[in-house]
This record gives structure tokens, sequence and C-alpha cells, in this order.
């Protein structure tokens, strides 16, 4: 079997930049296990699979087009910003009339991809994270324990310090951090060069660091924009590879702006 293959650099202004992603198009939903070992043979942070819908209209023709899921190296997530964008931009770039793609999820609902005046518009949904004490986390952070910590039931944890030097000096203990499981790890503080700056980390999904992190500001946006008291920042996340984001608060969904690039074509054979 050949399976068309891109690779595609997502929150990226140039190639080397942002955050990898495979997007994978299929015919027909191959066995998860299947999947599961291709993300694997990938080796990325993440493998997005598209499959399309036969018929996507539903009421005021606004059906998805496209089914979407997403892998690490070692699981299924249930939602995946950068994949996502990555996929919307594989999808819009081999139509230069289309505006928008729109996805339908197992988890996160439909997700749209939007062609904006640099690069794409992503909705995502907003995940408001409640305080609570994250102890193992903040110890395998590093950190001291009385900072503030958040809460997401879909298993993020969202730290706050207070300086964007405190960000980039992280050097967490991964071993201890994988120990706590599935966790997407998110530690954040004011930016210097834009408004917010973050590192995210997930050794438990298969990945110590994810470069560039679109779900962890679906956290992000809910607790900034109330701290900053307005609906729209600009994000970098600051990993090797770093990525700039646009962010905006759209009542139940975020919005996040940023641009792809296209760096491998091709094809996998199974």
């Amino acid at each position: 079997m050949r399976i068309e293959f891109a690779q595609i650099d997502a929150f990226a202004r140039a190639p080397f930049t942002g955050n990898p992603a495979a997007v994978m198009p299929l015919h027909g939903w191959l066995e998860d296990d299947v999947l599961q070992r291709i993300a694997a043979e990938n080796n990325l942070s993440e493998t997005a699979f598209l499959v399309p819908i036969a018929d996507s209209d539903d009421e005021g023709g606004e059906g998805p087009d496209f089914e979407l899921r997403w892998f690490t190296p070692a699981s299924e997530v249930v939602l995946c910003g950068h994949a996502t964008l990555a996929s919307g931009h594989f999808v819009l770039s081999a139509d230069p009339e289309r505006e928008r793609v729109r996805f339908r999820t197992r988890h996160s609902g439909i997700l749209e991809v939007a062609r904006a005046e640099t690069g794409y518009r992503m909705a995502l949904p907003a995940w408001r994270a409640a305080p609570k004490p994250l102890p193992q986390l903040v110890a395998a952070l590093g950190l001291s324990d009385d900072l503030p910590t958040f809460w997401h039931p879909h298993r993020y944890g969202l730290v706050v310090v207070d300086s964007a030097d405190q960000v980039r000096a992280l050097d967490p203990d991964f071993r201890s951090l994988a120990r706590e499981g599935d966790v997407l790890t998110i530690v954040t503080a004011p930016g210097d060069d834009t408004d917010v700056i973050s590192r995210a980390f997930a050794p438990g999904a298969g990945i110590d660091e994810d470069p560039v992190t679109g779900s962890a500001h679906s956290v992000l946006v809910p607790y900034w924009t109330e701290r900053l008291g307005r609906d729209h920042f600009t994000a970098y996340q600051s990993s090797k590879r770093g990525g700039y984001l646009d962010c905006r608060a759209d009542g139940d969904r975020v919005l996040l702006g940023g641009t792809c690039v296209t760096v491998i074509e091709g094809s996998f054979l199974l």
C-alpha cells in the first residue's frame, strides 16, 4: 500500500522551526494498531491521519470535510493543534480556491482551519483550567512548590512562573514527569518580545518537549486573556525550534493564527 505523506512545519516562519507533523490522507481507516505503528515509524511528535467524509452537508451546509485523528509515537491524543494546522495547510495548499476546511474529531468536536491575511486561523476548544496543587509536576520541573498551578481534566497541567528567563532555564526531570502518565505539562510566564511565553512537556506520551503546542494554547488562552484583561495576545513557545502564535478568545473557542512550511513530500510504503 502506498500512502501519500507530507511533513509540515507548523507555527513556522521558515523550515526547521515550529513543530513538525506528518500528514497522511487515507481512503478509509486502517486498524488502530497499524496507525500507531505508522506514527512510531514517523517518530514525530504527531502524525495526523485524514479520511474524507463522503457527504459533508449538515444543517446550514457547514458539515465537516474530513475525519481527523492524531497519534504520537506512543499513543492517540484527544487534541493536537499543530497537526490540525498542518492538516489544514495540506488541504488548502492543494486547492487555492478553497478558503477553509473543517475536521470532525473523536474527542474535540469540529475543528476548522481557514485562510487568514498571513497564514491560517485555526479554531480550537477553549479549556479553562482550575486551580489545583500539582506537587509532583512542580518537583519534576525543579520549581518552587508555592507557584500557581492549574489542572484541566483532559490531563493538562499548567504552572505559572514570574519571568521568561525562568521558562527558558527549565531543565525538567523527564523520568519523573513520565511517571505521572500521559500529561501535558505547560509552564508559562509573561513574555519579553511577545505577551506570553511558554514551554510544554509530555514524556508520558513519548515526547520530552513539544516544540510548539497548539492544544496547550487551548488552556493558555483562557488563563492569559483573563489575567491580561483583553481577548487577544501574542505568544512564543520557547523550544529549541520555537514558534509564534497569534492568540484570541472567541466565546467557547480559541483562535490561533500561524503559518506553515512543507518540508517533505512523498509516499509511505506499507
